[in-house]
């Protein structure tokens, strides 16, 4: 049975929009396991029910399948977990359902040729203040960029070991996803900065890819000294 959960996640209700995706469905199996409540999104309800039922079945969590559109209006908290040539297409229609929101960004623009992975320019400066641009009602927070989708979905895994770069411009906010990240075991919240920043993490996802690929790994990053 999961641990009671800390204050400032009692009562949050999390939604995952691309949650059938390997790394929206990793981190709803984490969540769902640490006791939260959470909602599978996808473009189809019917896909996303199939995998809230699995991973209910799985955690013994609380998990629904919606819609995008109903997932967000229906949580706290929502996360972003989609391939970035569908990041801005996902948040358009879904302003309204995301007004008065924490929306966390965990997307990642990157594309591959044969020299391996690197990172796409972004007119906003980054998909999370993309993200920003178009969600104006919404408070929008960059996180969980370098968590390997492998090992989040791997119900052998029991500790996820990496810290999670926070970053945002609502101090109250930044503080909720550091929790997020607290709530899984191994997984430690740092805030890395300003909104602004997001850029060069998004990037940094390509080395880590780079250094999955040399020494076949799951890599995450560790902030030493805090």
């Amino acid at each position: 049975m999961a641990e009671p959960l800390a204050e400032p996640l009692s009562g949050v209700t999390v939604a995952v929009l691309g949650g059938t995706g390997p790394q929206g469905r990793g981190l709803a199996r984490r969540w769902a396991g640490a006791g939260l409540p959470v909602l599978v999104g996808s473009r189809s309800a019917d896909r996303a029910a199939e995998t809230a039922a699995e991973l209910a079945g799985a955690t013994g969590g609380d998990v629904r399948g919606l819609s995008n559109e109903d997932a967000g209006a229906a949580a706290d908290v929502v996360v972003i977990a989609v391939p970035y040539d569908g990041h801005a297409d996902l948040l358009r229609p879904l302003v309204g359902a995301l007004a008065g929101k924490v929306v966390v960004d965990c997307v990642n623009p990157l594309g591959f040729d044969q020299q391996g992975a690197y990172a796409l320019p972004v007119a906003d400066g980054s998909a999370a203040q993309e993200a920003e641009a178009i969600l104006t009602g919404s408070t929008v927070v960059a996180a969980f960029h370098h968590v390997s989708a492998v090992l989040l979905d791997d119900p052998e895994v029991e500790s996820v070991d990496t810290d999670v770069l926070v970053l945002g411009d609502d101090r109250d906010a930044t503080d909720l996803v550091a929790s997020l990240a607290d709530a899984v075991p191994g997984m430690r919240g740092v805030y890395g900065g300003r909104l602004r920043n997001a850029g060069q993490v998004e990037a940094l996802t390509a080395n880590l890819i780079s250094v999955n690929r040399r020494y076949k790994a799951h890599a995450g990053v560790r902030v030493t000294d805090v």
